[in-house]
């Protein structure tokens, strides 16, 4: 199987109105940049979309939420981005926000086969209604459900032919989980090498798992908050 797509637009091409989609990163950091384009060049609209972040007014997510493509956004912190606040209390965005803790741990059990599980995150909060509450020694717990989704589209620092990828630091926030938890797992990356060129132990996620992967161009890790310390 040939996994191997030359760019962004050709791996994305059978995305459609209405899908369901993860983007790893955490913030604006590991983001898949040139798969975000794409989506956005490519029109489609309807899009549910599940990442940490909402991106910010110009740039990761936040161009999504411009072309207006998003029709719902499963987030746990969305505090940069005007545009998305702008939607939100017109009514034209639709919210699902998630406890940190509770989405990370949704797609995990989503990329596990475990369908739902019990955390005490939320229990007595509105994040609560409607929900299967239970008591384990004393303590009420909600019931979650795993978190799946069309397609995960990931940026890794590396990856080779076979779909085996490598993550940098932060960036493997969330994405290792969101790779595995998406029907179609595309992977873009900054360097791709052919099989037996990694280190299996440098690994963080099986090839197995990720049915395209393309070498990205034109990154700018663009930083979302920058501070700076005067001594």
């Amino acid at each position: 199987m040939n996994k191997v797509f030359a760019n962004a637009t050709e791996a994305v091409y059978d995305i459609q109105d209405g899908k369901t989609i993860m983007l790893g990163g955490f913030g604006l950091c590991g983001i898949p940049e040139n798969a975000i384009s794409a989506l956005v060049a490519k029109g489609i609209s309807g899009l549910t979309c599940i990442s940490n972040n909402a991106g910010v007014d110009d740039f990761g997510l936040g161009l999504l939420l411009k072309t207006r493509q998003i029709r719902k956004m499963i987030s746990s912190y969305v505090g940069e981005n005007a545009e998305f606040e702008r939607q939100l209390l017109s009514g034209e965005l639709e919210v699902d926000l998630v406890p940190q803790g509770t989405l990370a741990t949704r797609i995990q059990m989503a990329g596990m086969g475990i369908p739902a599980f019990f955390t005490p995150a939320g229990y007595g909060t509105e994040i609560a209604q409607g929900k299967e509450t239970r008591e384990f020694d004393g303590k009420m717990y909600l019931m979650e459900h795993a978190l799946h989704a069309d397609f995960a589209l990931v940026k890794a620092w590396k990856g080779d032919t076979m779909g085996n990828l490598v993550f940098r630091k932060t960036t493997r926030n969330f994405s290792t989980s969101m790779a595995k938890a998406g029907n179609i797992t595309i992977a873009e990356v900054e360097e791709l090498v052919e099989p037996g060129m990694l280190e299996p132990d440098e690994i963080h996620v099986a090839g197995v798992y990720v049915h395209r992967i393309f070498r990205g161009s034109n990154y700018e890790k663009r930083i979302e908050r920058k501070t700076t310390c005067i001594q």
